[in-house]
């Protein structure tokens, strides 16, 4: 990715634009913190706490990091998707392919789950919701690993050190095979679980599927192996960044994520952290585009003036964006729960809380395969423009 930013020009003592290359979306020590490091500091500490006693406190600190984390990353997506949506998915100016997946993404799809839910839930039909739980987790380890391809692929763009096709399908492939096996794994070894108090079941999967699973998902981090450290031999440097987003996303948070109830609990922070650094960059270049200073009229005060409003622009963002993860989460679906009581007297006092978890955790997976396609218009001007 390449992104323009200030310099001090010497010789006018006046600020102009560069266009050289950005090989970070912050910063060397913010990327790799960003991108999985945290979670490299993190869980030698979690694997070192006895998990019985701390698992209270853990859970209490994921409560408040999904306040300011967690549900923020999921308002900004909807905050990005449809800004500027009609003209997106009606007016055609994106191309027939992306217009579609506007359209689908955007109404048919929240249509259809919301459809899904209002059906389940006016029925009581409990299985029926716990089908829609099962579905939360697969597209949320289908996201996991998207995200941590994608994020590879970026700092593959931004250090100039890209693999090639055949290399990329290995990653790729490896990727979707540990993402199925481990959520096949999941549910030959969980039966019940609940969210909210909906208690729900798992799919009976045969355990010789998952055995498959898993011997395919081990072939295959071999084989990523080896093609990175053909690629460090060819080449003696690496999107190292971009790598540790790769291996944390599916390894840290999917393979081995149910290690440690402890590491469970704080594994969608860590997620969300990482999908953060990514919007807030996008974001910052959309404000900066936005409020840059007219032709013939970039000098300081210029310049200065365009900053403060892109300074502006983030912090409201931010703060639409807090605000709309706890209506989301929170607001609305405690709302319903203190003026529909039938629902809950035959599913349960969170049954709102289950679906509208369910809803935006599915509907996310939908925006973002939208949004963070490189043949996205948006994602090739702010992102890797």
């Amino acid at each position: 990715m390449a992104t323009q930013y200030l310099t001090d020009d010497m010789q006018t003592g006046t600020r102009t634009q560069s266009s050289a290359p950005r090989r970070y979306l912050f910063g060397p020590v913010r990327d790799f913190l960003t991108f999985g490091g945290s979670s490299l500091v993190l869980l030698p500490v979690v694997l070192a706490l006895p998990a019985d006693r701390f698992v209270a406190t853990f859970a209490f600190a994921a409560l408040l990091l999904a306040h300011v984390i967690n549900h923020p990353h999921f308002a900004h997506s909807y905050q990005i998707f449809y800004r500027g949506f009609a003209k997106k998915a009606f007016a055609g100016s994106i191309g027939r392919e992306m217009q579609l997946r506007y359209l689908f993404a955007g109404i048919v799809a929240p249509a259809l789950l919301a459809l899904f839910l209002v059906t389940a839930v006016a029925a009581g039909e409990v299985r029926t919701l716990g089908y829609a739980a099962n579905a939360m987790a697969l597209f949320v380890g289908w996201h996991y690993v998207k995200q941590g391809y994608g994020l590879l692929m970026v700092d593959c763009a931004l250090k100039k050190r890209f693999f090639g096709d055949r290399d990329k399908k290995v990653l790729l492939v490896n990727s979707y095979a540990v993402w199925l096996s481990a959520w096949a794994y999941g549910n030959a070894k969980i039966s019940k679980t609940s969210l909210w108090g909906i208690e729900y079941f798992t799919f009976a999967i045969p355990e010789w599927i998952v055995f498959v699973g898993i011997a395919i998902a081990s072939i295959t981090s071999a084989l990523t192996l080896a093609v990175l450290v053909q690629g460090f031999r060819e080449r003696g440097q690496l999107p190292w960044n971009g790598i540790l987003a790769y291996f944390v996303s599916i390894y840290l948070w999917l393979a081995f994520v149910s290690v440690n109830p402890l590491w469970l609990l704080i594994t969608p922070a860590l997620h969300s952290l990482q999908y953060l650094a990514v919007v807030w960059r996008f974001e910052t270049n959309y404000a900066t585009a936005l409020n840059a200073p007219a032709s013939g009229t970039a000098d300081e005060k210029g310049w200065n003036s365009s900053r403060n409003r892109v300074r502006l622009h983030i912090l409201v963002f931010v703060m639409i964006g807090a605000v709309a993860g706890f209506i989301g989460f929170w607001g609305a679906p405690l709302l319903l729960t203190a003026a529909a009581e039938a629902p809950q007297k035959a599913l349960g006092a969170g049954v709102f809380l289950f679906s509208a978890w369910v809803f935006i955790n599915v509907h996310h997976y939908f925006m973002d395969n939208v949004m963070w396609r490189r043949n996205n218009p948006d994602t090739k001007l702010y992102l890797f423009g």
